[in-house]
């Protein structure tokens, strides 16, 4: 999995067919502030103004070794002051959702928040109805913190946000898990994994512990 900076002439189009395929019901964009968008111009148009964010680092994830763009994520609420960062606005498409370069994706913006950037929190913010994406954040080793109620207005709608979070010091057994979920042992000759995330993430931590 590759992840760089968003380029809003070259994924544009791209990542409209991507996010946009003909008969879908675009359920991508439910919980998203923006979209669906109604051509590759009017998402381009979206995506430059990513492009300047002054606030905010967006990523087009792209699948290797083609380097196919099928999907968005963003580093927001960087506040380098304080070693907080959260990860956000992240959409996979169809093709690219419960595959283990989704996976991998996570895992690159998680590794890079704390051991490149030096952050010592790490936040996932979704509405309390997004269940996908709570039990995701679950899934990624994030610890539920509680609900914002009517944190937003989103779309004309009332929106509760259920924040999720990584400290540093919790980390090191969930980056120790990830690794031994992409590891090529963890999967069969058809591509299944042999051993879920969580479960090796909960391993990981017992053997730390075990250390103290």
């Amino acid at each position: 999995m590759l992840l760089r900076p968003v380029h809003a002439q070259a994924d544009a189009g791209p990542l409209f067919a991507a996010s946009h395929p003909p008969g879908d019901e675009q359920a991508i964009w439910t919980y998203l502030p923006d979209g669906p968008y109604e051509s590759p111009a009017s998402l381009q148009s979206m995506l430059a103004w990513a492009e300047r964010a002054e606030d905010a680092v967006y990523f087009t994830l792209l699948t290797l070794p083609e380097e196919r763009p099928l999907g968005m994520g963003a580093y927001l609420r960087i506040t380098p002051e304080h070693g907080v960062i959260e990860i956000g606005h992240i959409w996979f498409a169809r093709e690219l959702q419960r595959t283990t370069a989704a996976t991998e994706a996570i895992y690159l913006l998680t590794a890079n928040a704390f051991e490149v950037l030096g952050n010592r929190r790490l936040e996932w913010k979704c509405n309390a109805l997004n269940a996908p994406s709570r039990r995701a954040a679950e899934r990624f080793g994030f610890t539920y913190e509680g609900t914002f109620r009517k944190h937003q207005v989103l779309k004309g709608r009332n929106r509760d946000t259920a924040w999720f979070a990584i400290t540093d010091e919790q980390w090191p057994a969930i980056r120790d898990g990830f690794q031994a979920w992409l590891a090529d042992a963890n999967f069969d000759a058809d591509g299944r994994q042999l051993r879920p995330l969580g479960g090796l993430i909960a391993e990981a931590r017992a053997r730390r512990r075990a250390k103290l």
